[in-house]
């Protein structure tokens, strides 16, 4: 095998529509920074899909990809309390 044989598995490889899951520098670089990010709505979402174990696989897999670990924590804890603000107000109105 010469070099420039290595050369163009490497290229074939790289340019392969399965090379892997992550875009290449130049991809990223089109896109620019932030393009993926995922948005404080779309972490909501998310964060109430999962709790209630409706989530699809798109999102989850955009979720791991491109969310943020602190993004997520936040958005839990605020669901977490407004779900139970809301079973106490339910509860209330049913016991009073």
């Amino acid at each position: 095998m010469t070099e420039q044989d290595g050369q163009n598995q490497t290229e074939t490889a790289q340019n392969s529509p399965n090379a892997g899951s992550r875009p290449d520098t130049e991809e990223l670089k089109r896109r620019g920074p932030g393009k993926d990010k995922v948005s404080f709505w779309q972490t909501m979402v998310s964060v109430v899909q999962a709790s209630f174990g409706v989530q699809n696989k798109k999102n989850k897999q955009r979720d791991f990809e491109n969310g943020s670990i602190k993004a997520f924590i936040a958005a839990a804890l605020i669901f977490t309390v407004l779900f139970v603000l809301a079973l106490l107000v339910v509860v209330g109105v049913v016991m009073g």
